[in-house]
């Protein structure tokens, strides 16, 4: 199973971390796997690449896992964007775990 966990202070989704793997299909065939993927890589480019901020991503292979974390302070503008990223991963992940419960978990803390 995949976990996702969101890191929140108050308001504000400090990160995530994204663990494990979803065991739905063998590894090269599996959608769910894929889905997760896919949207952590278009989210960490959006911020990193296209938004030009430093968030940190640490991929650890050993256990299938990947987190990021965004910076401290941004801009008003900045933490805006990166704020409706990240409830939108959010709710992308929570409508997976819907479909797929077995799979997938998301939380919060």
């Amino acid at each position: 199973m995949t976990t996702v966990t969101f890191s929140s202070q108050g308001s504000r989704i400090t990160g995530f971390e994204v663990k494990g793997h979803s065991g739905y299909a063998p590894e090269g065939e599996d959608i769910v796997c894929s889905a997760i993927t896919s949207a952590v890589r278009l989210v960490e480019c959006t911020i990193n690449d296209v938004l030009g901020l430093e968030a940190s991503v640490k991929v650890k292979e050993k256990d299938a896992s990947i987190s990021l974390k965004l910076p401290a302070s941004l801009g008003q503008t900045n933490e805006s964007t990166c704020q409706a990223l990240l409830t939108g991963l959010m709710v992308h992940f929570v409508q997976l775990a819907e479909e797929y419960p077995q799979h997938i978990s998301v939380m919060e803390v």
